[in-house]
């Protein structure tokens, strides 16, 4: 659980601050949660951590770590016509971690920016692609991205790490791949094991948005005005109907004393 008000070095200005891939994505869904977390170092509560979700990425990356060792094809791959095979580089390890990841100095801004990927593949001509695994457990084959908010953020996600990687002068594919892991239901008992099916989803990534979201970023950081409640931020309602709550039962409490 996050502290209350956590150190100034790590808000905006403070010498461990970074702008990451995540804080990008809180931006777009609420500019008040992001000023509060960012500039106020108040963050919003963490959910619940998906054990399930991390222990099928970690399993994920050992596979594709073994094929990335011998500089083979996946089967996956194989299965989708995809000729590639995962991207050996000595960062990867760093790339993937959480409060490292890849990360680029962006000069109009100041910002250092960064975001930690699941994987990388390299097709023969030496073009990247940005790969992502998502897990889930729903009816049906999963074979495209719908339009739900979760969806979209997917997309987001993937379009930085394409951003990232070219600024740090990779040759990067449009087109990146989420490997979605999908846990199936339909077994006729549990047996203490679960089964999956997955599938390979292609999203032609547009990054050309990045760059006017790093200025909006930028502005609202150095301003000293908080920015308006996000209208469909369940944060910012919960918090407005708690203080009109609280307010009501105050005044309610004194009239009885």
């Amino acid at each position: 659980m996050p502290k209350p008000r956590r150190s100034s070095d790590w808000n905006y200005g403070g010498k461990r601050w970074r702008l990451s891939r995540s804080k990008i994505d809180l931006f777009t869904e609420c500019e008040r949660c992001f000023y509060l977390d960012n500039k106020l170092g108040v963050a919003r509560p963490r959910p619940p951590s998906f054990t399930l979700n991390l222990a099928v990425d970690a399993l994920l990356k050992k596979e594709f770590d073994a094929h990335r060792a011998l500089e083979s094809s996946h089967p996956l791959m194989k299965k989708y016509g995809l000729d590639a095979v995962p991207f050996k580089h000595k960062l990867m390890d760093t790339w993937r971690e959480n409060f490292e990841g890849i990360e680029y100095a962006h000069a109009d801004t100041g910002f250092t920016v960064s975001g930690a990927i699941d994987d990388v593949w390299v097709t023969p001509k030496g073009e990247l692609m940005i790969v992502d695994y998502k897990a889930t457990s729903k009816d049906g084959k999963i074979e495209t991205l719908g339009d739900s908010p979760w969806e979209k953020q997917y997309m987001r996600q993937m379009e930085i790490y394409q951003w990232l990687f070219r600024k740090n002068g990779f040759d990067v594919s449009n087109t990146g791949y989420f490997v979605y892991v999908n846990g199936r239901k339909d077994g006729e008992a549990f047996d203490g094991k679960l089964e999956f099916d997955i599938t390979l989803i292609p999203h032609v990534g547009d990054d050309s948005w990045i760059e006017g979201i790093l200025k909006k970023i930028k502005k609202c950081l150095d301003s000293d005005a908080v920015p308006a409640n996000g209208e469909e931020c369940e944060f910012c309602n919960y918090r407005k109907l708690a203080r009109e709550a609280l307010g009501e039962a105050t005044k309610k409490s004194k009239l009885f004393l």
